[in-house]
């Protein structure tokens, strides 16, 4: 691992400090959760078993994915399902029986999914882009990052030799959620999470084959959740933090779009928190156990803060605003874990901007258009990146067919 400087490795045990606002727990004590206490009756389907999601996979979908890597069946479906992309599109045909049996389970909606909350939801990503594609772009970025399982999963599997490509891939699945039509049969939702399962099994299949990889297998039930929370619950109380004036309603429907989503990547629903403050709890219980610092991860951090410098504006200036920025959004300790710079002065520039931007955004929402408008600057930076990050080459969601090289 000659790209992890030992410098690094070195010096991240030595910018800690205290407790961080997300309350992780010291670098000492981060370790998977040991012991489940979330009640199942705070879940969307109200019971369960209660098992631990630390040692729960994805029953469904694992046989079916070493299926096919057993009979070499991988590169065909990629193939295959490379243009199979809106919600009410059909399968093509050739695909193998046992997974097209899988897929067409598995996209579609829960029995308790709500349609009218799914359109709600829509509404509120027109009108709160700016805040949710930045909260759950970089701020959720540098906290998977500063967790060790996600982090050296990231790092040792295929994706973690090219971050561009990874980045690419993991913002398809993040703009399908945020898109106005994510559920609806034109969009693209349902099929990017079924993809997106079928690569964790193939993680989870690929991973315990290197010799980089100790412990038990990747991408649990437990590591699903622990990401999913640095997404909408993370971002929901950083919003509610900044003050955004957010309606009851409006939360219901941010939460229902994320519950159906975890429901599509294979959580089951006893781990899918019903409400906001089970939500709260359950990462309250299993974030901050599982976060901590890695060399892995800060490496892929400066990759990303890099890769974010260059998509704004190339320059001096550029790399050293994305680290007051990742900075803000993230507490002092996780900025630590992830060895991000500091920058006294657009650290300070930023915490007394921010809120007046916050105000003035705020106060021009109510304004005929505006929300429209809105959506149209962050749909137009979305699809920059995207080109960016793929050099304008189409890319999809693929199975992948072999850890990172050496």
């Amino acid at each position: 691992m000659a790209e992890l400087s030992r410098r690094k490795m070195l010096m991240s045990g030595g910018s800690l400090g205290a407790l961080g606002v997300l309350g992780m727990a010291s670098p000492a004590q981060a370790r998977p959760l040991l012991e489940w206490t979330w009640p199942s009756s705070g879940s969307v389907v109200g019971s369960g078993p209660g098992a631990n999601p630390r040692w729960v996979w994805d029953e469904e979908a694992d046989p079916v994915v070493a299926g096919l890597f057993e009979r070499g069946e991988v590169p065909l479906v990629n193939r295959l399902l490379w243009n199979w992309n809106r919600n009410d599109q059909p399968l093509p045909d050739g695909l193998p029986a046992q997974l097209r049996d899988f897929i067409e389970r598995n996209r579609v909606l829960p029995s308790w999914a709500d349609r009218n909350k799914l359109e709600r939801a829509a509404d509120f990503n027109e009108r709160r882009g700016l805040y949710v594609n930045l909260l759950n772009g970089v701020g959720g970025g540098m906290l998977s990052t500063a967790i060790p399982k996600e982090a050296r999963s990231v790092y040792y599997s295929a994706g973690g030799a090219d971050m561009e490509d990874r980045v690419a891939k993991t913002s398809i699945l993040g703009f399908a959620v945020g898109a106005l039509n994510a559920y609806r049969p034109n969009g693209t939702c349902m099929v990017n999470a079924v993809k997106t399962r079928l690569v964790h099994a193939a993680v989870r299949h690929l991973l315990p084959q290197s010799p980089h990889w100790q412990g038990e297998v990747p991408i649990s039930q437990e590591d699903i959740l622990v990401t999913w929370h640095t997404l909408p619950t993370y971002a929901m109380r950083k919003m509610l933090e900044w003050n955004v004036p957010i309606p009851p309603v409006d939360r219901e429907a941010y939460l229902h779009v994320w519950q159906v989503t975890a429901h599509l990547l294979g959580v089951r629903d006893e781990y899918i928190p019903a409400t906001w403050d089970a939500a709260y709890a359950q990462s309250d219980q299993v974030l901050p156990p599982n976060m901590g610092p890695t060399p892995e991860g800060v490496e892929l951090t400066d990759i990303l803060l890099s890769q974010l410098a260059e998509q704004t504006s190339p320059g001096s200036i550029s790399r050293p605003l994305c680290n007051a920025l990742a900075r803000f959004l993230v507490s002092d300790q996780v900025a630590g874990w992830d060895q991000i710079p500091r920058e006294p002065f657009w650290e300070g520039t930023i915490r007394t901007v921010w809120p007046i931007l916050v105000r003035f955004r705020e106060g021009l929402i109510p304004l005929p258009l505006v929300p429209e408008i809105a959506w149209t600057v962050d749909e137009a930076l979305r699809r920059y990146i995207l080109f960016y990050l793929t050099k304008g080459q189409e890319t999809k969601i693929v199975i992948p067919t072999g850890n990172r090289p050496g």
